[in-house]
């Protein structure tokens, strides 16, 4: 398995430290629905199945892979003031394969495609094979 890491933020990437927006998804919620997923750019609609398994990007996958979800995203426990410090892996190595685990915990959030760094605190995590979720994170200024 080959994961990506990056040691420092590339020049070209932009910080997103506006207001903060709190995106959830209920449990069993129909995540086909747009108001179920979280387009955070064009590149990158966060959700999460029903089945319990991990958030994934809708804009490019239709269901969640452990192993690359969500598709075109890097994680790191941190806050947006270190990102030139942190190490980034797919949000599965970044949990520990817990990602309730993250709730609570500051963390970067990378799109990669996009190269944007955003602030994201995870608020709620369901389990049970329910699939709801909650976050809060960062805007452009």
């Amino acid at each position: 398995m080959v994961y990506s890491y990056a040691s420092s933020v590339d020049a070209a990437g932009t910080i997103w430290d506006g207001n903060m927006l709190s995106f959830s998804k209920s449990d069993n919620a129909n995540l086909s629905l747009e108001e179920n997923q979280d387009p955070i750019t064009d590149n990158v609609w966060i959700t999460r199945g029903n089945e319990g398994k991990q958030i994934f990007n809708m804009a490019k996958r239709t269901s969640a892979d452990k192993s690359t979800s969500p598709v075109g995203t890097e994680w790191s426990i941190g806050t947006i003031d270190q990102v030139s410090q942190l190490f980034f892996k797919n949000l599965s190595d970044t949990s520990g394969n817990k990602p309730k685990s993250l709730v609570g915990k500051n963390m970067v959030l990378h799109l990669v495609e996009d190269n944007i760094y955003i602030s994201i605190k995870f608020t709620s995590w369901s389990s049970c094979r329910k699939g709801g979720f909650a976050y809060e994170r960062s805007t452009p200024k």
